[in-house]
């Protein structure tokens, strides 16, 4: 088992090590072969780790024409009128990566991937969704849904979105060789990417999600959209179980509303309900899971180090390093 806990004292500090160890990875795999593929989340978690590894690029550290990035997620009902312009809109996912990664870096990654969600017509989803009840169901014992398309799926429509949205980009990764590192976030419930709350881990490796009302709540909080009905109610999303197929995976985590379920991740068992708990089954199975969390987001974790390491997971305070 390989699971370790860094607490760090503020947001710039996280970012500082949680680059460290990018870098390092990078670096020392490009030593070896010559590709890297990396997974990238969006949110204001990797904001300044992205930073910091573009710096590292533009230093000579790595060469960024040897990696290839895939993205965890992207919303599906953006504003605009066909799919450029929702892949344009400034909450895209596709148009976070430019400004806070892809555009400072001095020359461009090999190949750069966004899951596909600019290219579903919201509406034309839900109208065949409505029209083709006996063509899906939904999953997940919380208010976040996955919604499940089956491969007998009548409606055309439907079927391109499971088989070209959703199956083909769980086929690229593969087609690449898998993921060698992982930076993801955590959402209110412990959600990683859009697999919310009480989705199964098993069988969802891409996910069409109908999402919980408590991420389109957060997504308003943290002024990304205006108000609720502004706001994407669906996203297209990696799920837990090929998140976690990647050789190794940094979860960063900044701020008190991320401390309950950090906390729980950490000394509960593995449970959908969070889904970010899954980085146990992970480390269990050979990956190495590391979070790179600052001392708000670790404010539980802290009075039960004890217990979270009779778990096998070691916690390291390093909130006081220069």
């Amino acid at each position: 088992m390989s699971f370790k806990v860094l607490i760090t004292r503020d947001f710039e500090q996280m970012s500082a090590v949680g680059a460290d160890i990018v870098i390092e990875d990078v670096v020392s795999t490009l030593d070896r072969r010559d590709n890297y593929v990396m997974g990238l989340a969006t949110g204001n978690s990797p904001t300044g780790l992205y930073k910091l590894l573009a710096k590292a690029a533009g230093e000579g550290k790595f060469d960024p024409t040897k990696v290839e990035s895939f993205n965890l997620d992207e919303y599906v009902g953006l504003p605009g009128e066909n799919a450029q312009q929702r892949a344009l809109h400034p909450e895209s996912y596709s148009f976070f990566m430019i400004q806070e990664l892809f555009g400072l870096l001095p020359t461009k990654f090999k190949e750069t991937n966004v899951p596909w969600g600019t290219l579903i017509d919201q509406d034309r989803l839900e109208e065949e969704l409505k029209a083709n009840p006996n063509d899906w169901e939904e999953q997940g014992k919380d208010n976040g849904k996955a919604i499940v398309i089956r491969k007998d799926a009548k409606s055309s429509y439907l079927s391109w979105v499971r088989d070209e949205v959703l199956d083909s980009y769980a086929e690229k990764i593969e087609e690449r060789g898998g993921i060698d590192l992982h930076i993801v976030g955590v959402g209110g419930k412990g959600h990683v990417a859009f697999h919310e709350s009480g989705i199964p881990f098993e069988g969802n490796r891409m996910l069409l999600v109908r999402l919980d009302d408590n991420t389109v709540s957060n997504a308003v909080e943290d002024g990304h959209f205006s108000s609720k009905n502004k706001s994407p109610w669906y996203a297209i999303s990696m799920g837990a179980e090929l998140v976690y197929q990647a050789k190794k995976v940094v979860l960063l985590a900044s701020g008190k509303r991320k401390a309950g379920p950090v906390a729980e991740s950490l000394l509960n068992d593995p449970s959908p309900m969070i889904p970010i708990s899954y980085g146990q089954v992970f480390s269990n199975n050979g990956g190495e899971m590391i979070y790179v969390i600052d001392v708000e987001a670790a404010e539980h974790v802290v009075d039960c180090i004890s217990e979270i390491e009779k778990r096998g997971i070691e916690v390291k305070d390093i909130s006081n390093q220069v």
